[in-house]
């Protein structure tokens, strides 16, 4: 879809900080991040909402989510993550995403409450995608 940020980001029209590109989705870094490491997951075809993924890709989309899921902590020396999907309400961007957020206990994430940060740069950006991709290889 030729005005979705995400479709953009897919086909590679739109820069982003990959963390990993293959044929079940993308990862790339959440510009605005809950903590610096923020993943977002999406599928590579337009799908606006979980209930709309086809279920022959389910099982690949989710095993991408799995993968950085178990990426995330041993890239940044996080505890956790926290995985998340919004449908429709909430959604920045009408493009399925799941976010994975890196999670040590006492960071300070209450419920639902999402306060968002920014990178001080795109190196430090690029320094969060680089350790992310090598550890999903």
């Amino acid at each position: 879809m030729p005005d979705c940020l995400f479709c953009s980001i897919v086909a590679g029209t739109v820069p982003a900080f990959k963390v990993v590109d293959s044929p079940d989705g993308v990862g790339f870094l959440d510009i605005r991040p809950v903590f610096k490491g923020h993943v977002l997951v999406v599928p590579r075809p337009h799908l606006t909402q979980l209930s709309d993924l086809p279920a022959d890709l389910l099982p690949g989309y989710f095993t991408l989510v799995q993968r950085v899921a178990a990426a995330v902590p041993r890239a940044l020396g996080s505890q956790g993550t926290f995985v998340a999907e919004n449908n429709v309400v909430s959604q920045s961007v009408p493009h399925l995403h799941t976010h994975v957020v890196p999670r040590t206990k006492g960071d300070g994430l209450r419920g639902f409450f999402w306060p968002r940060t920014r990178y001080s740069s795109d190196d430090e950006a690029r320094d969060f995608s680089g350790r992310i991709a090598a550890e999903l290889g």
